[in-house]
Formats: structure tokens, sequence, C-alpha cells
């Protein structure tokens, strides 16, 4: 089942495509209170009962799949050619930095590039939607019941602000519309296997990353059991969870993003997304 969010920035309505591709209005918000009140399971059921009205879709936006996360926690360097091409060991344990819930914008929506910035950079990655409130969870298996489902983030970076002004990695990681998010949620049982998903994104139309997610080293079920022994995982809550190799950082050149570009990302089974880069 694939659940989206769509309308105007701050007016969007929920919504879910059904098999014949038309979207279906339904009630409420997709946020943490809908994860954790059974929210998926209910629109199952209403749209096998085909009691959800068909909505108009020509000319809507489509803005992310989840309203405005708790908290976006992200992996670094978890791919090991990604880790090589920065210049750095493949981590022991996971390597875990925040995004601002704030920097989460829809699929199609305009990337800034901050004021002042020089190094602003893509990562295409999966993204896990959590549905249940996990807290200290043993197991993989009980690790992936805790996932409502999966999406496409571009984990936007600037890496002067981030690896050169000192601190901690957030700070190239939050500027504004910094985490485009979507097109859809793709629910966890339509994705049987999380860890054979491939990754893409072009610039231009120019080719930079293609990977797999079975080349993660810490996997989503992984990432999600570790996280919960550190801080509590909320229904809504979004991980990101690392990117493959060929981002700009790491190319000759260092061919970061410029005013005018356009970024694709596609993940396998989950859609596609497109922005534009403009200047703040």
């Amino acid at each position: 089942m694939k659940l989206l969010r769509v309308g105007p920035p701050g007016q969007e309505r929920p919504a879910v495509l059904d098999g014949a591709g038309n979207l279906r209005e339904i009630s409420g918000e997709i946020d943490g209170a809908f994860f954790a009140s059974g929210g998926v399971a209910r629109v199952r059921a209403a749209l096998d009962r085909d009691e959800l009205p068909v909505m108009e879709a020509a000319g809507l936006r489509i803005g992310p799949p989840v309203a405005r996360p708790g908290k976006i926690v992200c992996i670094g360097l978890n791919y090991r050619d990604h880790a090589g091409e920065t210049g750095a060991e493949p981590p022991a344990e996971p390597v875990v930095f925040m995004k601002a819930p704030s920097t989460v914008i829809g699929p199609y929506d305009e990337v800034l590039i901050p004021r002042g910035s020089v190094k602003t950079d893509w990562e295409v990655e999966l993204a896990v939607v959590i549905g249940e409130t996990a807290r200290y969870v043993e197991t993989h298996e009980e690790a992936l019941a805790k996932v409502a489902g999966y999406t496409i983030s571009n984990d936007v970076s600037e890496r002067e602000f981030q690896l050169e002004r000192g601190g901690q990695w957030d700070k190239g990681k939050s500027c504004e519309t910094f985490n485009p998010l979507g097109p859809w949620l793709v629910t966890a049982d339509e994705v049987p296997d999380p860890q054979d998903l491939g990754l893409r994104l072009w610039v231009d139309g120019e080719p930079y990353q293609n990977g797999s997610t079975k080349n993660m080293i810490f996997g989503v079920a992984e990432v999600v059991r570790y996280l919960s022994h550190f801080m509590v995982l909320e229904p809504g809550d979004v991980i990101n969870t690392g990117t493959p190799a060929g981002v700009a950082l790491g190319l000759p050149g260092t061919p970061y993003l410029r005013a005018g570009q356009v970024m694709e990302l596609e993940i396998d089974g989950l859609g596609r997304q497109r922005q534009t880069v403009g200047q703040a």
C-alpha cells in the first residue's frame, strides 16, 4: 500500500494510491498518531471495502508522505564504498546524527543552497518510517516489526558546514529543504527485503550514484535495534539509513550543486524524486 499527502505546503491532504492508480482520500493525517493508532490497518480495510472517495489528482503537488516527523535520525558512512570515497574507515558501530524535522519537503519541491554555501551535496537514501514505539529492542525480527514502511530521502548536505566549521555534523545537515521525502510511503508488507533495493541518483541527467541496500554495513533491522538502545523511537519518526558512493565530496573535481541544476533519485519499488536547485 502506498500512502501519500497531496496539496500546497501546509495544506496537504492524506491519500492512498489504489491498485488502479487512483488517489483515494483518507481522513485525519499521516503522522505519529496515525501510526500509533493502527492507521495503516484501518486504511487497508477501508480500501478493501471500497469506502474511500476518489480524489482528483490533476495538478496536485505531492508533499512529504509523513507530516512533520518527531525526529529524523541519520546513519552516516553506512556503505563501505561511500566511507572509502570520503577517506573514512568503515565504522565499527553506526555513526548517528540528526536532521531537523523542518528540513522535510516534498519530493518535487525546490532544494535551496544555503547562503554562503559552496559545498552543497546530494545523497540518495532509503528512509525508514517507524510505526510502533521501539525501546530496547533485542532482535532483528522485533526491529522490523516496528517499521511502518519505507520511502526515499535525499539527505542533502553542506560539506563545509558539516566538516570544516567545528562541532557535530548536524549544522551541515539541517538547513531548510535538506530532506526531500517521498513520493509516498510504501508499507512494510510490500518491501519483503529492505536489503535488496537498488538506489540511483542523477544530476542534470548524469548518473552519479548507483548502489544497493545489500551493501549497507548495518542493515535496517540492526539500525532500528541499535538506535532503540540509545533513544526511544516513536511512531512517525524517520531514519535515513545512509548513502552509497557517488556523492560530490568523493568525486574528482567535487562537482557540488549549483542553482539551476536538477537532481533525480529513485529506489526500486519506492518511486522517484526530482528537485530543481535554487538559492536561499
